[in-house]
């Protein structure tokens, strides 16, 4: 029964994530305005040393569950290299949903740690939704559950950094309860 639910679970991840991967491969520039259109996100656009930016992850479970999405790293307004977002987890959840991530970078070190090859949030890392709905905040290695209305709807929660990244999310689509122990995990790889 596990190794079925598993099956549907990576079914449903590889769907969310697939089916738009071609139109949103080059959909950084649009999902940076995105995020630029909300005034809880603007300062960090202000002040950060980098960020990493994701214009789709999905994420599916039933039970055992996983997400995955691609993005870029940018400093100073370029691309520094490519990154891959995986999150494997076991508990209790249930749904799909796809959204839109950007991590912002306070400084050097913050930026250092996550382009050292591979980095994980822990427990306690957390993303503002700038969306409405249910959601007021979605947790990496929490409860999450949400509906979207649009970006410039819904009232968000202030944010700071926490131990050097500020990460938000926008949701695309879907409706997910999750109660996992379990962080995202990004691979960077450095432009050649």
């Amino acid at each position: 029964m596990r190794f079925r639910n598993f099956t549907l679970v990576c079914f449903i991840t590889l769907a969310l994530t697939g089916l738009s991967t071609p139109t949103l491969a080059d959909n950084y520039t649009e999902t940076i305005e995105l995020f630029k259109k909300s005034p809880e996100v603007q300062p960090f656009f202000a002040d950060a040393y980098g960020y990493a930016v994701f214009p789709m992850v999905g994420k599916g479970g039933i039970g055992l569950g996983g997400a995955y999405g691609k993005g870029r790293v940018f400093r100073d307004g370029a691309a520094t290299g490519t990154v891959s977002l995986i999150k494997l987890s076991a508990g209790f959840q249930f749904g799909g949903q796809a959204f839109s991530e950007i991590i912002f970078f306070k400084d050097k070190r913050a930026y250092a740690e996550f382009t050292s090859g591979t980095f994980e949030f822990d427990a306690t890392a957390s993303a503002v939704a700038i969306t409405a709905g249910a959601q007021a905040q979605i947790g990496t290695g929490g409860n999450t559950a949400g509906v979207s209305l649009g970006p410039a709807t819904g009232h968000q929660r202030a944010t700071r950094y926490v131990r050097g990244m500020a990460v938000f999310v926008h949701t695309i689509g879907g409706l997910m309860y999750e109660a996992a122990l379990a962080g995202q995990k990004f691979l960077y790889k450095p432009n050649q």
